[in-house]
This record gives structure tokens, sequence and C-alpha cells, in this order.
């Protein structure tokens, strides 16, 4: 590798303590054109956590209604500094009952008498709601996720709020979804259960085409973020949806175990690790219940010779930091073509050197808090794995706060397909990098793992780009770029990654029968 001097990185410099968006991190609070180092040293932009006004403790939504928080509650956690922020109920097989009931009175009654594009109209009002409470919600978001507020500002609520827009489109369109069959039907009951990487999106993928195709819905969000779903259920109420149509229950694992094994629903939609959707397959193995599984990921980002190495090195970042790399699609596996992989590599580092940890309030973070301790612990070991294996580990020179769960982004040299860390899916801001000679061996790189959900291919030659993705075993393919989505564009993997797709008309015919 280059011995050429490399800029050092800073901690993303953060507000002073009566600023309503302290976080735990202590840095530079003025602004200066450069440290001694000589690495530019930016003045805080933090983000006010006025626009949100949390309740001390929130119960279920169920039948159009909040419930009082009752006895079993658990605490969720701002992972930037481990500041409670509210008190949140979890759900007991009698709340579940309530819950499953409610969604099917609904369906059986106000909802199956509401004319398609009179959902539309309810879809297009959430759209719009979300849209007006846009900057709450990323607040909110960032607050109890842990990341950059930028990300949910760009990313995650606007696409939350194009998700219902695009829906409510479909709401009137529904034999146009399902080809030959002139009267499309709901399924009845959806039971969802969503991850805590993007948890408001997340919810919008499921409820948008649920309720679009004449659902109705009990979703549970996951443990550690609840707070955006129970918002949204507020959303709910706003837009005058009928009681019962959406149901939000909160709890751990055992909640959503409970709820997929209810004998009250028709589909089961699930998004999280490979190990739960093992177990959610067994679990509604021999019913009649539909199921949709969006599983792990360890994808391939290919890097040809011939690519733009300054636009790749950007995918490449985008690809595994990204949300801190809590992507299921993330582009884990770096694969380089020989002759340019010291050049990119060497890029690479450079590019990383510049990336901003800290405050996820602070409009210039590039990295946020990883979403709690137990996946803080699982990247840590994971990390710890592939140093005892002998892959050479490097990060930029970056302090960490004090409190919180963090973890500086990494990158793993010196390994092979044998390591656990370029098998396993990390979910954590690591990057494992390989080398290949051949597009043939690229391919078999690539396709060397059990999972398929996602793989980028960077290359100047179309030609190239097109052999390599029709070689490659994924349900997402990019090229010269990463991590993009759109409402219209159908999402999922293969093998371990899970069955079925979200997004686009294929979205549609999880929750219609034919």
């Amino acid at each position: 590798m280059s011995d050429r001097p490399r800029p050092t990185p800073r901690p993303a410099p953060h507000p002073g303590p009566d600023s309503p968006s302290t976080p735990a991190a202590t840095a530079t609070a003025t602004a200066r054109p450069a440290s001694a180092s000589g690495a530019l040293v930016y003045a805080p932009a933090p983000e006010s956590r006025a626009v949100v006004s949390l309740r001390p403790a929130y119960g279920l939504f169920i039948d159009g209604e909040f419930t009082e928080p009752g006895e079993q509650t658990m605490t969720t956690v701002n992972p930037a500094d481990e500041e409670a922020l509210a008190e949140v109920a979890t759900a007991t097989e009698a709340d579940l009952d309530r819950a499953v009931a409610a969604a099917r009175r609904a369906f059986d009654g106000v909802w199956s008498r509401t004319s398609p594009s009179e959902r539309g109209k309810y879809l297009y009002r959430i759209s719009r709601i979300i849209q007006d409470r846009a900057r709450e919600l990323a607040v909110l978001e960032s607050l109890d996720n842990g990341k950059p507020i930028k990300e949910t500002r760009d990313v995650d609520i606007p696409l939350a709020a194009a998700h219902f827009f695009y829906y409510a489109g479909w709401a009137d369109k529904l034999p146009f979804a399902l080809p030959g069959v002139p009267a499309p039907r709901p399924l009845g009951v959806a039971a969802q259960v969503i991850p805590w990487n993007f948890p408001l999106l997340m919810l919008a993928w499921k409820i948008a085409p649920a309720l679009a195709a004449g659902n109705t819905v009990v979703l549970k969000p996951a443990e550690t973020t609840p707070l955006t779903a129970l918002v949204f259920a507020e959303i709910c109420q706003e837009a005058g949806l009928p009681p019962g149509v959406v149901n939000i229950v909160t709890g751990a694992g055992a909640t959503g175990r409970a709820l997929v094994a209810h004998p009250g629903v028709d589909k089961v939609a699930f998004t999280g690790s490979t190990g739960v959707g093992r177990e959610i397959a067994r679990t509604v193995a021999g019913t009649r219940k539909r199921v949709t599984l969006e599983l792990g990921g360890k994808g391939a980002n290919i890097v040809y010779a011939d690519a733009a190495l300054d636009q790749a090195v950007e995918g490449i970042v985008t690809g595994i930091f990204f949300n801190q790399g809590h992507v299921c699609c993330a582009g884990s596996r770096l694969l380089v073509q020989e002759s340019v992989a010291e050049e990119v590599l060497h890029r690479l580092k450079e590019r990383m050197a510049r990336l901003r940890l800290g405050d996820p309030l602070d409009k210039n973070t590039d990295i946020g808090a990883v979403n709690s301790s137990a996946q803080l612990a699982r990247i840590q070991d994971l990390a710890r794995t592939g140093r005892e294996e002998g892959g050479e580990e490097w990060s930029p020179s970056c302090e960490l706060p004090s409190r919180g769960y963090w973890f500086a982004p990494t990158v793993f040299t010196g390994i092979t397909q044998a390591h656990r860390i370029a098998r396993e899916e990390i979910f954590g801001p690591v990057l494992s990098v390989l080398t290949f000679r051949t597009p043939q061996e690229a391919v078999e790189k690539a396709n060397n793992t059990p999972y398929g959900l996602s793989a980028g291919i960077w290359s100047e030659k179309g030609s190239r780009v097109l052999w390599t993705a029709d070689r490659l075993r994924a349900g997402v393919i990019w090229a010269n770029t990463f991590n993009k989505f759109d409402p219209a564009s159908p999402f999922g993997g293969y093998r371990e990654s899970g069955y079925g797709r979200e997004g686009g008309r294929h979205g549609l015919e999880a929750y219609l029968n034919g």
C-alpha cells in the first residue's frame, strides 16, 4: 500500500451543554479552518429536538385508540447517549387477541365497504401528513435509531411518504396488479413485523400495499425503535382512518412470535434476520397463511479495472457505511480487480478519513450510533474474529464518544472467502475486501454465499455490466451506483435472503388472492 500521508479524521463537533440536542460525545464546538493535523473542523449544525414532543409513556394502538401503558413496559433509549426516551407498553396475548379481533372486524365491516378510490384517498392523506410532519419524524427517527439526521431527513422520511403516495395510486387499479385475474381479492388480516434499521420506512413498505389491496393490519415495530410507529398511529387518527384498519402493538421478540402464530391472521410479512425468518417459516408451515420474508444479506460490490474509481469509491462508502452498515442489502463484500486494488484501497481510506462520526442530530454527521448494545457486541465479536483469522484491520483515527454505542468505520483486507467475516452478515460499518483477476472469478466469488439479496457492479462498459448482472444470483443489482430505492421498484432476495417481493406491482401480489 502507498505510504502517502492521509488526513486525520475528527469526530463531528457537537453543540454545547445548553443546546436541546446535546449528545454524550465531547468535541470542539468552535469553528476553525483546520486542526493541527490539517483536517477540517466544522462548526456544529444541530437539528433541534424541540420539534419532537414525546409522551412519557405509550400504550398500544388498537381499534383506533391508544390503550393505557399498563404494568408491562420497556424503555426505549437514544443509542447516541443512552438517554431514556419513553416507556412503551409490552403487548400481552390478550392484547394481541384484541388487536387481531379489531383488524378482523374492520376488514369484514367498514374497510370491505370502502371503495378502492376511497382507500386511495386515505393513503394520499397519510402521505401528505407524513410530508407535513417530516421534520418531526426525521428528528424522532434519529433519536430512537441513532442514524444521522441527514439520512432520515433526505432518505427515510421522503421515501416513506412516497410509498404511501405510490400505493394510493394502485388502490383503484388492482385488476392490473395481477394480470389475468379480473377481480383480485384482499387476503384479510396481515401480521407485520419490522426491524430497527429503517423503522418508519419499513412500516411504509408493509402497511401501504396492504391497505391499498384492501387488507387490515396488526404491526409490531422493533423493540428498540417503536416511537415513529406510535407517532404513525397518531397520523392514522389525523387522517381519519377507520378504527381497526391499522393496529400497532409493541413488545420484544416474544410479542412478534405470538403475533405470527396467531390463528386469526391471514398473511405474515417479516423483515429481519435469517434466523428469525427460518423460525417464522416453521411456525406457518402447514397453515393457510401467506408469507413474505425479507431477510439478511452479504452483498458483493464488484469494481472492475475500467470503472470510474472516484465514483466507485463513493459507491463503496454509500454501500457499507450508509446507516452505519445497518442495511440488509449493504455492499459488505468489496471485490476489486487486482490491477486497481491498491489504488482503490488508497482512495477508499482517504475518503473514510473524511467521514464524520458523532451526534446523529448534527447535520454534518456521516456515521451515527449503532442501534443497541446487543448489536454493538455482535459487530465487535465479528471484528475480533476477523483479526484472529489473520485479517488486516484498518480504521481512520477517530475519537469515539464516551457514552452510547459506537463503532468506527472499518476495512478488513488480507482475507478469503473462508473467513467468517467474509461470509456472515455483520450489519455494521465493517467492509471485507477481496480481489479477483477475471470477470468469471468475480462472479464465482460474488455468488459464493448463502445469501442472495443484492450486488453492485462498477464498470464503464455496459456489456460487462450486463454480462455480470446476468450471472449474479441476487434479487437487486445496481450498476455504477448503490443503495438506490424507488417505490415502483420491487425489492427482495433468494435463498437465505428470503422470498417474496416488496415495492412496485410485485409488492401488491403478496396481499391479494388471485
